[in-house]
């Protein structure tokens, strides 16, 4: 999900051009090799590049040196809330941009299980990643791994579901190898990326309502 921050280069300042991992346009990374380590440790509830619309943004806080906490509330019960984060048919509607066509390949939701999925670009370019679910507590928590398939780096990403009078809260934790690489992140403006997203699931949430 992050690199470290890049000084100035010919080509000004990496971040300058770079508008970030979560609302990026996966055709930039086509032109920097570099971003696809970034993308690598993406959360697996965060997308990239978002319209400018938010009625509920998301809360991001930085507890430590190497973490990010992201918190967003959803109008519906947990069951439903934790189906869409772990049912296949559900996913492929709201992780990710929306112009990427989205395939799941596998996803075997248990401690130990494998997953895998691709975005395809408009131009048939292929972005795949996997990474290992080690905990599913339902409907309460799950921890896995994120890896983007030809890069180095893994993340190691936990969402908690709590409810409330029929709301439900989403607490996202990703935890970073380095400080350099939380800050990589924070420093390209991540809040619309995780706003489009969130957006994207509270459209599926209401047709299961």
């Amino acid at each position: 999900m992050f690199l470290h921050i890049l000084k100035a280069s010919k080509d000004r300042c990496f971040w300058a051009r770079f508008s970030l991992a979560l609302r990026l346009d996966l055709s930039f990374i086509k032109e920097l090799s570099l971003t696809k380590w970034l993308y690598s440790h993406m959360v697996i509830h965060v997308v990239m590049k978002a319209p400018q619309f938010t009625s509920k943004p998301a809360v991001i806080t930085t507890p430590n040196h190497t973490e990010i906490r992201i918190e967003r509330s959803f109008d519906a019960p947990r069951e439903a809330v934790f189906r869409a984060y772990t049912d296949p048919k559900l996913l492929i509607h709201w992780m990710g941009p929306r112009k990427y066509k989205m395939t799941i390949e596998q996803m075997d939701v248990r401690p130990g299980g494998q997953w895998h999925f691709t975005h395809i670009d408009t131009d048939g370019t292929k972005y795949g990643f996997h990474g290992e679910f080690r905990e599913i507590v339902r409907p309460e928590r799950i921890v896995q791994t994120w890896n983007f398939e030809g890069m180095p780096g893994e993340s190691l990403q936990t969402a908690l579901f709590q409810e409330h009078n029929g709301r439900t809260t989403v607490k996202s934790i990703v935890k970073f190898e380095r400080k350099e690489h939380r800050d990589g992140m924070l420093a390209s403006n991540m809040e619309s990326g995780l706003n489009e997203g969130y957006d994207r699931l509270d459209e599926v949430l209401r047709t299961l309502h």
